[in-house]
């Protein structure tokens, strides 16, 4: 059975989930108080609709209820996040991701109760700064204020050893949980597998234990 969604805002993020989920094989009710928005995805998403997500009867008519994961994905307007996250709550949605616009709207959004919070281009600079900063980090994903988890190219310093013969874990206090290895991903590898040249190792552990893994190790 397919899953289904509801994306409220179909600006550049909200859009994009749309049309992710479409491709994944998803159902997708799009919402935007734009009619031009609703337009423009009115021939990709499962159902398009021009709607106020800050009236509750307008919720309660659409149905809002019966979607298992609602998106709040409203640009610019916080005081519509707001007021459309409050009002999917008091309606009983049962999962409620939304988009913060800064830490303020984050800590209104934790308070009334919404699941997952986001922060797209903060999340995107994160990223991009890391990967900017060394040749060896290939991605970046925080996973709190002080947990990320991160993409790194093994180099000759140590190409021919073993996870064992690092030891990173009673080193660095981090761990790999994969590595990527061509067309090829070891989940969970094993202490004696040997790191190969070239190898993406994935790795899991505080900002600032990986940052030096890869100052002591990779460079």
């Amino acid at each position: 059975m397919k899953k289904e969604f509801v994306v409220i805002g179909l600006g550049r993020f909200g859009g994009s989930i749309v049309s992710e989920l479409i491709n994944l094989d998803a159902h997708v009710m799009a919402i935007d108080i734009s009619q031009d928005k609703v337009e423009d995805f009115a021939s990709i998403a499962t159902q398009a609709v021009t709607a106020d997500t800050t009236d509750e009867s307008v919720l309660e008519s659409l149905g809002i209820r019966n979607f298992e994961h609602v998106i709040v994905a409203i640009g610019e307007d916080i005081q519509a996040s707001i007021l459309t996250t409050l009002m999917l709550k008091e309606i009983g949605v049962p999962k409620i991701t939304v988009k913060a616009q800064n830490i303020l709207h984050e800590k209104v959004l934790k308070k009334i109760g919404a699941d997952i919070i986001v922060h797209p281009e903060r999340d995107m600079a994160i990223r991009i700064a890391n990967s900017m900063v060394s040749n060896n980090i290939l991605d970046y994903l925080e996973l709190s204020d002080e947990h990320s988890i991160a993409e790194m190219k093994a180099t000759d310093k140590i190409a021919g050893k073993t996870i064992i013969d690092l030891d990173i874990r009673a080193r660095y206090g981090i761990n790999i949980v994969a590595i990527k290895r061509g067309y090829e991903i070891l989940i969970s590898p094993q202490t004696i597998e040997e790191i190969q040249k070239e190898d993406i190792l994935i790795i899991i552990g505080s900002d600032v234990d990986l940052h030096l893994f890869e100052k002591k190790l990779l460079r």
